[in-house]
């Protein structure tokens, strides 16, 4: 669900219009619904609310500091995974003690900047960096709290370049070394083996491979406890898909997920962590585009729009499918054209869809791009030297600008020329 609708023939963000918001910050740019930020995040947490758990929402998914502390505000922790991304949890107000370090390649100024804050726990994905935290720690004086990201090497049935608990994936530790280096952890000085963590890939639909995934992470939990492991969390990751095909495409309810997660730990008399991006933030964003040109080619119908691969990569990088509705409503109910909507950047992969049914667009017309609140700008570039766009944050009948659309002098500013040119 999600609150983007549309009222008098004019598609909403809440009680703003969109057309209104284009007016005055100019296209392309994100738009975010605070009310449904807010309630993807209560949806997944009182799914939990019978336990002893923590959200920690996954900064990757979208990382603008109004974001994180829209939802830091609900009570979430955060989910970081580079020095950058503690920064801005911590920028936005979330304390550390509700924060996880993730990610297979921390640095030791990581590890110490994070270490310094206090966080609550590293998620630890190998035993080379295992010994370099013991080692960070031990000079700080300190003990970090650490879990092993176990890889299970199960099928997430998703898209390849979003698996990540499969035997040939970069992340994780193998399962069945995983017993062994609890042990090896457990005689170290400067980290205290706490949790166990799995995350298994993103954009999940099946349940089945969260419930094969879970019953591992049970069957290790009763093993680190039978060797003495004072077991205080387990982290079963994140990954519940979204409907990106509106009423096609639905995925499971947090409440069943919860059902297999609260089966899995039964009895274990651990907290429960999570670290959701995605199914908090994707529904909660559109991208706004505006149409400059259409063109009919030998072969192919094209859309050309103001938005581009640099501002939206998911579909180029991921072959993802993003809904796209008219900003006018009056657009819906006319005939439709089979058309690629590609964007100004010199390059073939420069598309927001492709052969795709649409209303015939013309000049001028605004469309929206559903579902863009995850991965959209987090993933953002300015390649063709284009500049970053705005991002707007919609809360009741009023917008911040929350990310402005920065100038040619800002961009071409970041460059230095050497004095020998």
């Amino acid at each position: 669900m999600h609150h983007f609708a549309y009222r008098g023939g004019v598609l909403h963000a809440e009680d703003v219009s969109v057309d209104a918001i284009a007016s005055k910050v100019g296209t392309p740019f994100y738009c975010y619904s605070t009310a449904t930020l807010t309630r993807h995040y209560k949806v997944f947490a009182e799914a939990f609310a019978n336990a002893d758990a923590l959200v920690c929402y996954s900064i990757k998914a979208n990382s603008n500091l109004a974001v994180l502390k829209t939802l830091g505000n609900l009570g979430s922790g955060m989910d970081v995974v580079s020095e950058g991304e503690l920064r801005r949890a911590r920028a936005a107000g979330v304390a550390p003690e509700k924060i996880v370090f993730s990610g297979v390649g921390k640095t030791r100024d990581e590890m110490a900047y994070a270490l310094s804050e206090g966080i609550y726990a590293f998620n630890v994905e190998s035993e080379a960096e295992l010994a370099v935290l013991n080692e960070v720690a031990g000079q700080a004086g300190v003990r970090a709290r650490v879990a092993f990201r176990v890889n299970p090497d199960i099928d997430p049935k998703t898209h390849k370049k979003i698996s990540t608990g499969k035997a040939e994936d970069k992340f994780g530790v193998p399962y069945e070394r995983a017993r062994g280096l609890y042990r090896e952890a457990a005689e170290m000085a400067g980290v205290t083996p706490s949790g166990i963590h799995m995350h298994i890939g993103s954009q999940i639909t099946d349940l089945k491979p969260f419930s094969d995934a879970f019953a591992l992470l049970r069957e290790l939990a009763g093993q680190l406890k039978e060797d003495g492991c004072d077991l205080e969390f387990i982290n079963f990751g994140g990954g519940l898909g979204v409907p990106y095909r509106g009423n096609n495409d639905i995925p499971p309810h947090p409440d069943e997920y919860a059902a297999i997660v609260l089966a899995a730990a039964k009895d274990l008399k651990v907290k429960l962590l999570f670290e959701p991006g995605r199914m908090i933030a994707a529904n909660a964003g559109i991208l706004v585009t505006r149409v400059l040109y259409t063109k009919t080619g030998a072969a192919q119908s094209f859309t050309i729009v103001d938005a581009a691969m640099n501002d939206l990569i998911r579909p180029t990088l991921y072959e993802a499918w993003h809904d796209i509705i008219p900003v006018d409503e009056r657009l819906v109910d006319t005939p439709g054209q089979i058309t690629d909507v590609v964007g100004p950047v010199c390059e073939t992969g420069d598309y927001l869809a492709l052969a795709r049914k649409l209303p015939e667009y013309s000049s001028g017309d605004l469309m929206a791009v559903l579902t863009a609140g995850a991965y959209g700008a987090a993933q953002s570039s300015s390649y063709n030297t284009r500049l970053l766009i705005p991002e707007v944050l919609v809360k009741d009948d009023q917008y911040a600008l929350i990310r402005p659309r920065p100038t040619y002098d800002d961009l071409l500013g970041r460059d230095k020329v050497p004095d020998w040119l």
